[in-house]
């Protein structure tokens, strides 16, 4: 049985303890908003680590009608736990064993998938497509029936990792009388299909990203990194000031950067050899990289002070509407998705 008084409510999208290297030295990491409700909010917010980068219910999951934090549990026993040391030997300038650079890319990995930004662009994608996949989908295990059937062969049933994350339900409507009927697929496109992503990512697609050349990279003395609530940056530079965020863990050309403290970057090229982590980079490459990383931001950007480019990188959103929008599809995130799998599986409380 699930002890609810246990079960980790406040999900940390970015992890306390990265974020602590970000922190001033009186502990607390500076804030900017990039959408407020008035212009008279302040611009940076010093605030507490465990305050901010987080949603309620974010990985929660329902699990036979059961909530279940597990999702959540594997991720700081498999991805943050295992790269502190790393983190710590990657921000103090020491000697980075063959380990230590894969807890590090490991813990890049897991934060790329973990955002609600990621949330936000996998369910815009899934509303587009999915559709369409599940209705090809059936089709063709209709066809195979059938084929199976016919030929008096059986079908085995595939069993994919993590099935049972996927709220899906697949019916039969077979009028009285009738031998032969329809096929019925319906699917909850929401956090189930989500954490299937996120463990299917981390389990099998993420362990390209080992094959990589990587390296730390050092802003020159007058300027620091910040980071974001969506600080993995996969880019594509195209020539003539020209780039996106749509690169892959595989793509070659693609560069890989996740900002590890004020002064230490992650990075890599994939398919190039990394420049050295000896020496600091020239200034006009650091400025790209801190444009990057505030135009990649979602929602909030983390530094160690108040960091006056940030405004002119990425100007804010004053809008109170859709900042009263946002705030309440969180509010309610976990209610909905609940109500929604349990309808769809016949689910009830316990």
């Amino acid at each position: 049985m699930i002890n609810g008084a246990s079960l980790h409510r406040d999900n940390h999208y970015v992890p306390r303890g990265y974020l602590k290297r970000f922190a001033a030295p009186d502990g607390h990491v500076w804030c900017y908003r990039t959408l407020v409700s008035h212009p008279q909010v302040p611009v940076w917010k010093p605030s507490s680590v465990r305050g901010v980068a987080y949603h309620s219910h974010l990985y929660t999951r329902m699990a036979a009608g059961r909530e279940t934090d597990e999702v959540e549990k594997w991720l700081d026993q498999e991805f943050e736990a295992p790269a502190k040391e790393a983190l710590r030997k990657a921000t103090s300038g020491a000697r980075l064993t063959r380990d230590d650079w894969g807890c590090l890319v490991r813990f890049l990995a897991a934060q790329d998938v973990r955002t609600p930004a990621r949330l936000i662009e996998s369910l815009e994608r899934w509303h587009q497509t999915l559709p369409v996949l599940l209705a090809s989908t059936l089709e063709d295990s209709v066809r195979k029936l059938e084929l199976a059937r016919a030929s008096g062969r059986s079908v085995t049933e595939a069993r994919l990792p993590f099935r049972d994350y996927v709220p899906l339900r697949v019916t039969t409507e077979i009028q009285a009388g009738e031998e032969f009927g329809q096929l019925k697929s319906e699917l909850v496109v929401g956090r189930g299909l989500w954490l299937f992503l996120i463990r299917h990512l981390l389990t099998r697609t993420a362990k390209v990203l080992h094959r990589h050349r990587w390296t730390i990279l050092t802003p020159p003395r007058d300027l620091n990194w910040f980071t974001s609530d969506d600080p993995v940056i996969k880019l594509n530079a195209y020539g003539d000031g020209k780039y996106d965020f749509k690169g892959g863990w595989d793509n070659p050309g693609t560069e890989i950067l996740l900002p590890l403290s004020p002064r230490h970057l992650l990075y890599t090229q994939i398919g190039r050899q990394p420049p050295s982590r000896e020496h600091a980079m020239p200034r006009y490459q650091a400025d790209l990289i801190r444009r990057f990383c505030a135009e990649h931001a979602h929602r909030m950007i983390f530094a160690a002070s108040s960091d006056a480019d940030v405004p002119v990188l990425r100007p804010r959103i004053v809008n109170a509407e859709l900042l009263r929008e946002e705030n309440e599809v969180w509010r309610k995130w976990h209610e909905d998705q609940t109500i929604a799998e349990r309808k769809l599986m016949g689910w009830t409380e316990t």
